[in-house]
């Protein structure tokens, strides 16, 4: 299942059930949206993170959409515009524009379980992952772990409001992951460049 069928998966009412039938922007939903900027958002830190270890002060950061490296991250400054258009043509276009599809998915989902298993969430993490049921996660433990900072960003490129983001995003994130890891693990980045 590629990654456009999983986010179709989530689609409410009203939209094509073939992706190929619809625009990105227009035919997606907020929360297939939302859940698509999580996983930029988790793919930008990582590539910020790689990049960290160089300290050379002309260093272009590797994001295509732009925004710098220095100081203390929010996780924020990494996606651009408002909405799913600029979303894929910046900092997750840019990278699956080329090779780097495989490296923005398998960073980026990486990236969110390790995030989760940091606050606490691991093993609810761990079953979305694993092949057993997928247990669930509260709107609190959810918000706790993503933090103020990526909800606001989230909130901002979906237009969802933040009792709205953490409701769906609770509800549709257990199988969202698990869709991504069909085969029990994080996919590799060949594996992630398939799906995408």
């Amino acid at each position: 299942m590629g990654l456009l069928d999983v986010l179709n998966s989530i689609q409410g009412g009203g939209a094509s059930s073939d992706p190929r039938a619809q625009s990105a922007q227009a035919g997606m939903s907020p929360m297939a949206k939302a859940l698509l900027a999580l996983l930029a958002v988790y793919a930008a830190r990582n590539l910020r993170r790689a990049d960290a270890p160089s300290t050379q002060p002309a260093q272009q950061p590797r994001p295509a959409g732009g925004g710098t490296t220095a100081g203390p991250s929010t996780g924020t400054g990494a996606l651009p515009g408002g909405d799913l258009g600029d979303l894929l043509r910046g900092t997750l276009g840019g990278l699956l524009g080329g090779a780097g599809a495989g490296t923005v998915l398998n960073g980026g989902l990486g990236g969110l379980l390790k995030q989760l298993q940091e606050s606490g969430q691991g093993d609810v993490a761990k079953s979305w992952v694993g092949n057993g049921p997928n247990k669930q996660i509260s709107e609190g433990d959810l918000a706790d772990a993503l933090g103020t900072n990526t909800l606001n960003e989230l909130s901002r490129h979906t237009g969802m409001g933040r009792g709205d983001l953490l409701s769906g995003l609770s509800q549709h994130l257990p199988r969202f992951v698990d869709q991504l890891t069909p085969e029990g693990r994080v996919p590799t980045e060949e594996e992630a460049a398939r799906i995408v």
